[in-house]
């Protein structure tokens, strides 16, 4: 059995919120796949996976490269932030000449968002108990 050596293939992580995107791009067809399913099945709302494969629209190469993403943690709208994180980071690493479009489009930031914690002595993280003066 002969090894079949593979494209070049560029890793990189993404995150959004509570969620992480290992994303790895290889040359090909535009054959995009999140945990082993489409991104059309994937992401419940076409929304969502436009907006994961968008860093690839923006440099115009949504044809020609294959995208292989494993997301864990948060919901679908973190996911696909990730995912596009993701992406962005790895066509980062494939050409740097691509950074300056990507960085303009506004993918090489991470959204930095969190839920905020919900403190002692109050019913959510800032919402108040009711106050009565009598």
């Amino acid at each position: 059995m002969s090894a079949v050596i593979p494209a070049t293939i560029f890793l990189a992580t993404g995150r959004r919120k509570t969620s992480t995107a290992r994303v790895r791009l290889s040359e090909g067809t535009g054959k995009l796949t999140v945990n082993g399913r489409t991104f059309d099945s994937y992401f419940s709302h076409e929304n969502f996976s436009k907006q994961a494969y968008a860093p690839l629209l923006t440099v115009e190469l949504r044809e020609k490269i294959d995208v292989t993403a494993n997301v864990a943690g948060g919901g679908v709208s973190g996911q696909a932030g990730a995912v596009a994180h993701g992406i962005a980071r790895a066509l980062q690493k494939m050409s740097m000449e691509l950074r300056p479009k990507l960085k303009k489009a506004g993918h090489m930031k991470r959204d930095p968002r969190e839920k905020e914690r919900k403190k002692a002595g109050q019913p959510g993280a800032r919402k108040r108990f009711q106050f009565s003066k009598r």
